[in-house]
């Protein structure tokens, strides 16, 4: 893990470099403290995609856990009982 001091940030183009060679987020620290965090955009992009990724994962295993308990109906039985019940 790359961690720097908040000072550090006037020399922003060495921060970019450490962003890019180290691939990997860069902690900003204040007073000793963890203050920021900065990634490159490939950095940031990949870690979107592998978060959505994950939550869509989570919604099919949703879905599969649900058809499991028996919480679905056919899609056929859905529409015949929403026509039956408004009338259409």
């Amino acid at each position: 893990m790359q961690m720097v001091p908040v000072k550090e940030l006037k020399d922003a183009a060495r921060i970019s470099r450490l962003c890019h060679e180290s691939g990997e987020p860069v902690h900003v620290t204040k007073n000793g403290y963890a203050d920021m965090v900065i990634m490159s955009a490939e950095v940031y992009e990949a870690m979107e995609s592998q978060a959505r990724v994950g939550r869509t994962v989570a919604l099919v295993q949703e879905g599969i856990d649900a058809v499991s308990r028996g919480d679905c109906r056919d899609a056929f039985e859905a529409v015949a009982s929403l026509r039956g019940k408004y009338g259409l």
